[in-house]
């Protein structure tokens, strides 16, 4: 049976900071527990206790709850009122739609004195003649029954004819409690026949799997696909026809069916949980290197990438598109010599490198815009490469002949880390010029006097 675990309690108090000493009010509707216990010790100054929608057969354990101001134990499997003598603070009590048929056992509410409200609406007990009057005569302190006030008239009224109701009650209840005597028996051959049925399904089962265990009856099972199949689908129609017939089948509403209905419903639940586990395969492991050592090419995400080879850059990259709102933490990158594997939600991506590369000089990066992940790769080996010459027309004349002398002056080195490339200042190439005019704004364009070097043969014409 399920009962009340201090995990469920504590899982139920997040409000207190999931401390039980100190609760005050705790929900523990629709858990199905069927043993109340524990809440007496663990919280001794609860005031608010919500149990309805389980299967509890019995009030106990909550006699040492001075504080508790109300109770809701509706829609159980309640059959009598008892043990709350001890819960002197009660002040509402719920035992709605219960299987109470012992009216006379509210008796034992007298010494709640402070009790003002009880609900007793859909138990037995309400359809007895003189229930109201009962009680409205038996629990003096009352203000309200089934959330309709008690007048006063109304209780003088039930206490002149006390004595005579008190008789008819006892009189029902007696023939109350012979109809629950038989609906007792009833439900205890009905569970019986349901575990003989079920004994004798699980024998004939194990019978027809050891007379499989034959080589001769293997290879016939295995030949017949068809035939199992059929067999399966017979099965299928089986359960359905059996769970048909359980639902469709009428039973007295007592706590023994609903008790039974829950058990049906655990053990359809468990078996679909079973048939699901046996049904799903377990998957063999990705299989990212051979066992020759050949790493292949994987790509289990599905993800598109591109893989470029920076040659100017002496590196290579590589794009692959991640999802866009991935958290980076499910990533992990791996760079190896030779190839390059990403795990993305533990699903591989790997990619055989076509050049060796440097993984600690290697970095990885997400795009904040698209959330690609970027990996630069630096090449293992360095390429050599000469710097570019600047191409240029030369003229014969012989200032540009000086000029270019002064240019091809300079040593052409060869460089080989790419990142030391020397380009030409691009500022030094045109002769610096001298304006003759002075201040910010002119209005007439001025004459620019060029700086000549001393050239042999030069000739000042104005007309050219």
């Amino acid at each position: 049976f399920l009962a009340v675990t201090e995990d469920l309690v504590r899982r139920r108090a997040e409000h207190n900071n999931c401390e039980i000493f100190s609760l005050e009010e705790i929900s523990l509707h629709q858990q199905e527990i069927e043993k109340l216990e524990h809440l007496d010790k663990w919280c001794r100054d609860l005031k608010i206790l919500y149990l309805q929608n389980n299967l509890i057969p019995k009030i106990e354990n909550v006699g040492k709850l001075k504080k508790l101001e109300y109770l809701n134990v509706a829609l159980n499997n309640i059959e009598k009122i008892e043990n709350l003598e001890g819960c002197e603070e009660l002040k509402k009590l719920d035992l709605t739609a219960n299987f109470i048929g012992e009216l006379s056992s509210i008796e034992s509410l007298k010494y709640n004195i402070h009790l003002k409200e009880l609900f007793l609406v859909g138990n037995p007990c309400t359809e007895f003649e003189g229930y109201r009057q009962f009680v409205v005569a038996t629990l003096h302190q009352l203000k309200y029954l089934d959330s309709k006030e008690i007048e006063r008239s109304e209780r003088i009224k039930a206490l002149q004819n006390y004595p005579e109701v008190k008789w008819k009650i006892r009189e029902q209840e007696q023939a109350y409690l012979l109809k629950r005597a038989r609906e007792k028996e009833e439900a205890q051959r009905r569970m019986q026949e349901r575990k003989d049925k079920k004994q004798n399904q699980t024998d004939s089962t194990c019978l027809g799997f050891d007379s499989s265990d034959s080589p001769q009856e293997k290879e016939n099972y295995q030949a017949e696909g068809d035939g199992e199949q059929e067999r399966c689908q017979t099965v299928e129609n089986e359960e359905d026809e059996e769970d048909r017939r359980f639902w469709e089948e009428p039973t007295p509403y007592t706590p023994e069916s609903r008790l039974e209905t829950h058990r049906y419903i655990e053990e359809k639940r468990k078996a679909k949980d079973n048939k699901r586990e046996s049904k799903k395969r377990e998957k063999p492991p990705w299989t990212l290197v051979t066992a020759e050592g050949k790493v292949l090419n994987v790509n289990v995400p599905k993800l598109h990438f591109s893989l470029k080879d920076d040659e100017e850059n002496n590196q290579i990259i590589l794009d692959l598109a991640v999802y866009r709102h991935l958290d980076t933490s499910l990533l992990d990158v791996d760079v190896q010599p030779t190839y390059i594997r990403v795990l993305v939600k533990g699903k591989p991506f790997q990619l055989v490198l076509p050049e060796e590369v440097k993984p600690d000089s290697s970095s990885a990066k997400r795009s904040q815009t698209t959330g690609h992940l970027v990996v630069t790769m630096p090449k293992a080996k360095e390429i050599i490469l000469a710097k570019q010459k600047v191409s240029a027309s030369v003229k014969h004349s012989d200032c540009n002949t000086q000029q270019k002398n002064t240019r091809s002056g300079q040593v052409e080195k060869l460089e080989v880390d790419p990142s030391k490339y020397s380009f030409p200042d691009v500022t030094k190439i045109i002769q610096e010029k001298k304006q003759t005019g002075q201040g910010p704004i002119k209005l007439q364009p001025e004459k620019v006097t060029e700086v000549k070097n001393s050239c042999v043969d030069f000739k000042n014409d104005e007309d050219v």
